[in-house]
């Protein structure tokens, strides 16, 4: 058996032959023996496989009498609830279901509760009461619980965890650092025999994405017929960039940009040539107002270069003994330099040791932190930030570029993570309504929930594309063309386009997650566009009789990436429709 800790004269047994956890009280000098084994370990807790766990019987004499009274041994299936509560120390009480009463409460004195509770939920899922904050429900585990991630995925060619292990920021799958609450609340599906058990996708989830916390509160459905005719895919074609010349063709004498609505729609169809994105791309992201003069701008920028030296002399002036005793900025501060030392150090922008574009990389992402500092710094922001300021080339423009963008991108970052939530909700059901057939084998393979797409839509597909091609991209949804959430009908133009393979192949669970990670770098963006546009011309066209039913749920399928199908002119076929569900 491993002694993993120990706390207050308690020590934790696992005993993996025969699927026993015993907390029994120990002596001093056990005690001793429990702290010491303990601090050869990484983590006070360790992955065990045990699933049950029975009751150990104790029977050396009167000592063993004693310690017994105080043993804590049951089946974690029986296990209601536990209360966490604090009176100078934290401690637990636990509720068994086939009986009203509490076992005796186990005490940390010298802390360990929060390593505790984690540990219990690689074993069952535990969520909060909605009635009472210092009660967690306790679901029943399943013995798919017992596997580790890494013989969830055990292709030895696969190597994934080891990525997740050695640098999750690197997948960005994991350690996001506000990115607590992760979205599989928000999943549901409609047969629940055919899904991978929640609590087997909590442990997995939980596994790739560290420290997240899942519950499973319901949330409204949505209704699609199953009997959808989206009609043909209209076949789209794309034009060269825009070039400096015709975009200086859209500017009257005073420097104010003309016919807008013409030319968003060519970059649009075609994306920018390099040179003209400095000064474009601060007109797509709203920095500058598209109806101001070139002496509006001006005075603009030399306003907001004093405001933002302004913010940046408040971390620069921060002294050592202050920022001890200001924990954020110094954590804010922290992130900053260890994932500005890895952000696109390929690119000849930032290569290279004490490279001048470090150091703005750097100083934008601190001066973001004054700027906001409630969401502060979040790893994964670096990416949003590196290819504005290697366009921009400038300190300060750069700057307020990416504050606009992170006005777009504020609700993938924040603490609740609404805005992811709401993404995957809304690009599981666009799935489901353009391809029924695909989203259902997803569903039998246990990959209906589309979290694979997390990293996809955190952050814009940054670490999918050659940085050109995030250029490219990036300032072709940035036009806010042809719909709202084009980035939405991205995600399935790339899984439309895997579709056939991923069937052909009778992929699973752990292939699939595979084989979209592997994806990175193998993308054609032009193929995608044109597909995702495609794609928004096809939902633009259907008609409400045969594809979506006019209900408020089923009208999300379609707003979500603003296009809003025909309408019956006929009423009564409208009706007809909606009693088909």
């Amino acid at each position: 058996s491993d002694h993993l800790t120990g706390y207050s004269g308690y020590g934790f047994v696992f005993q993996d032959s025969s699927s026993v956890m015993e907390w029994d009280q120990c002596s001093g000098e056990r005690s001793h023996q429990l702290l010491e084994t303990q601090q050869s370990y990484e983590t006070e807790w360790d992955m065990v496989n045990a699933v049950s766990f029975k009751k150990k019987t104790c029977t050396n004499g009167d000592s063993d009498h004693e310690r017994s009274r105080w043993a804590l041994a049951f089946s974690v299936s029986e296990l209601r609830s536990i209360t966490v509560k604090e009176e100078g120390w934290t401690f637990l009480t636990f509720r068994l279901r086939e009986t009203s009463s509490s076992l005796p409460a186990l005490h940390f004195h010298q802390g360990g509760s929060t390593d505790f509770l984690d540990n219990l939920r690689r074993f069952a899922l535990l969520s909060e009461s909605p009635d009472d904050d210092t009660c967690l429900l306790v679901s029943s585990p399943n013995k798919a619980l017992s596997q580790s991630f890494e013989n969830l995925l055990d292709d030895n060619n696969f190597g994934l965890v080891q990525k997740f292990r050695k640098d999750p920021y690197v997948t960005t799958l994991g350690g996001f650092s506000k990115v607590t609450n992760y979205i599989y609340d928000a999943f549901r599906g409609t047969e629940e025999q055919h899904q991978r058990p929640p609590e087997e996708v909590a442990d997995v989830l939980g596994e790739v994405i560290p420290g997240l916390e899942i519950n499973q509160q319901e949330e409204p459905g949505f209704e699609v017929i199953t009997r959808i005719d989206l009609g043909t895919r209209p076949q789209v074609t794309r034009r060269e960039p825009l070039s400096a010349e015709d975009w200086s063709k859209h500017q009257d004498p005073e420097g104010r940009m003309t016919n807008i609505t013409h030319l968003k729609q060519v970059i649009f169809k075609g994306g920018l040539c390099h040179a003209v994105r400095k000064e474009a791309w601060k007109f797509l992201l709203g920095y500058f107002p598209w109806e101001s003069t070139l002496e509006e701008r001006k005075s603009l920028q030399r306003a907001k270069t004093d405001e933002y030296f302004r913010m940046k002399l408040q971390w620069k002036s921060v002294s050592e003994e202050q920022e001890r005793r200001n924990s954020k900025l110094r954590d804010y501060r922290s992130l900053i330099e260890k994932d500005v030392n890895r952000t696109d150090r390929t690119n000849r922008f930032y290569e290279g040791i004490d490279n001048p574009g470090l150091v703005l990389l750097h100083d934008i992402l601190m001066t973001y932190c004054m700027y906001d500092f409630d969401l502060g710094y979040v790893q994964g922001m670096s990416d949003l930030l590196s290819p504005i300021l290697y366009v921009m080339e400038n300190e300060v423009d750069a700057f307020w570029c990416f504050v606009s963008f992170m006005e777009q991108m504020h609700h993938n970052f924040e603490e609740q993570m609404q805005g992811m939530k709401t993404q995957l909700i809304q690009l599981s059901t666009l799935l489901r309504l353009l391809d029924l057939a695909f989203w259902n084998y997803l569903e039998s393979q246990d990959s209906g929930y589309l979290y694979f797409c997390f990293r996809w839509l955190l952050i814009r597909f940054k670490r999918e594309l050659s940085f050109q091609d995030v250029l490219r991209l990036w300032e072709v949804m940035w036009t806010g063309l042809p719909c709202q959430n084009f980035h939405l009908l991205v995600c399935c133009a790339i899984l439309d386009s895997e579709k056939q393979k991923i069937m052909e192949e009778n992929y699973g669970f752990n292939e699939i997650l595979k084989h979209i990670n592997e994806l990175s770098m193998k993308l054609d963006i032009e193929e995608i566009l044109q597909k995702a546009e495609g794609i928004c011309l096809q939902i633009k066209s259907c008609k409400v009789r045969s594809a979506v039913v006019e209900t408020d749920s089923v009208r999300q399928s379609t707003t979500a990436v603003g296009v809003s199908p025909r309408r019956h002119d006929n009423r009564e076929e409208e009706e007809e429709d909606v009693k088909r569900i």
